[in-house]
């Protein structure tokens, strides 16, 4: 099987990198890549890794080379492509694509949509506002009374959630928003859940937890994601199977009733609050960093499981197989991320890193007169697995610890609460 990868980041060499452990993968082409994934070497003997170059807002682009490659399989990475419907012209030309349509990738693109969705579907979810003019964000902001939750309706790379106590935060966040959401803010430990469907069976993956704030103990601004873990060993009996049959199965049904079938990665984010799960968001492809925690540990082949998916035959497929012990993923970011991340610092000691045993997967690199450097926000994902959380933090940790880049930033609390047990369910 041939498989090109859509994308360039973290996420993107985490799936390049585990479909290169599939035997049945003869090539993974990544598009464009990054140096991370360039340098990735073979699983198997005759297996190659490439990169193309291409610009994915381009779709005639990436269809004139999925063609040229004659893959049997695109992933399509990215949110954005996605939303702006990149699936939909490499189905028409016949190409067997894991990711959903364009319409159905509203559920990521439209906060609004995914909220009437979610109606229709009696997906359990926290009340919200939709607004379109600052009058009616500062009347649904005082409805609801801090801590406030804010949102753009549309796309922003992770970061278009504002979550304060401060009133004039909460009106400036919306000012800037064409179309924003005020939701009530949901207590409880938060969960990610990645579900595989062809749009009428799904199949999820184990749980993971993220941490979108970019400093220890949840403080400071909202980012794309410092890092994750897997599995988490305070969750509830059953969590999987209760949010399969409230929330993901639910969806699926809606969005094929819709005529907008959903095929491809369906990401639940969700809170276990004191009255219930609750949906707090839909993504609709591989989140990141969640992704390479998660892929270390999947056992199951990945070429045959996306494939699978692409091609409406997701029944036949086992349940997945995952390796026992845990996984986390450290995300080093540049410096002055989230704001203004500062680009052509040189990046060393990633080859010790690997040796001492965690998986360094690129993000935000490149390489210039030579030397590996940052060239975006989140730099690197520092990927450890171990027998449990505690010996996955250490391992992640020693490798970070050898990974030099000025000014850079990471946070050191990555699945400490949960190594300790001192998650609390909200009662």
């Amino acid at each position: 099987m041939k498989v090109l990868v859509i994308g360039s980041g973290g996420r993107e060499h985490a799936l390049v990198w585990a479909l290169s452990q599939d035997p049945d993968v003869e090539q993974v082409v990544a598009a464009p890549g990054n140096p991370g994934i360039a340098a990735l070497q073979p699983a198997y003997d005759g297996q190659t890794v490439v990169c193309r170059p291409v610009d994915i807002s381009d779709q005639d682009a990436v269809v004139a080379l999925a063609t040229e490659v004659g893959c049997d399989l695109v992933v399509v990475g990215p949110e954005a492509p996605l939303v702006a419907g990149l699936a939909d012209p490499l189905r028409a030309a016949g190409i067997a694509v894991f990711g959903p349509s364009g319409e159905a990738a509203q559920i990521e693109g439209s906060k609004a949509f995914a909220k009437d969705v979610m109606a229709a579907a009696s997906v359990p979810t926290g009340r919200a506002y939709v607004c379109t003019t600052p009058e009616q964000a500062a009347e649904a902001i005082d409805a609801f009374g801090p801590p406030y939750v804010v949102k753009d309706d549309a796309l922003a790379a992770g970061k278009g959630v504002v979550v304060t106590s401060d009133r004039e935060e909460a009106l400036a966040h919306a000012a800037g928003c064409e179309q924003v959401l005020i939701e009530e803010f949901l207590d409880g430990p938060e969960v990610s859940l990645f579900a595989i469907t062809d749009g009428v069976t799904v199949l999820p993956m184990q749980p993971a937890q993220d941490f979108k704030r970019l400093a220890d103990n949840d403080e400071g601004p909202n980012t794309g994601g410092m890092g994750a873990y897997t599995p988490l060993p305070w969750a509830p009996e059953k969590l999987v199977e209760q949010i399969t049959e409230k929330v993901l199965q639910p969806t699926v049904d809606e969005m094929r009733r819709r005529g907008t079938p959903f095929s491809g990665l369906l990401y639940a984010g969700l809170a276990l609050t004191s009255r219930g799960l609750r949906v707090i968001e839909f993504n609709c492809r591989f989140g990141d960093p969640e992704t390479q925690a998660l892929l270390p540990l999947l056992k199951t082949p990945l070429g045959g499981l996306l494939y699978a998916a692409a091609t409406g035959r997701l029944e036949d497929q086992v349940p997945l197989n995952w390796s026992m012990g845990a996984s986390v993923a450290v995300v080093v970011a540049a410096k002055k991320y989230p704001v203004n991340p500062r680009s052509g610092d040189v990046i060393t000691g990633i080859e010790q890193a690997e040796a001492g045993g965690v998986r360094v997967f690129h993000a935000g690199t490149a390489v210039e007169d030579g030397e590996l450097v940052t060239a975006g926000g989140r730099v690197l994902a520092v990927t450890a697995t171990g027998k449990n959380l505690d010996e996955a933090r250490q391992r992640a940790y020693a490798g970070v610890g050898q990974i030099l880049i000025k000014g850079s930033q990471h946070r050191t609390d990555i699945a400490l609460k949960a190594s300790r047990g001192e998650i609390e369910l909200a009662q």
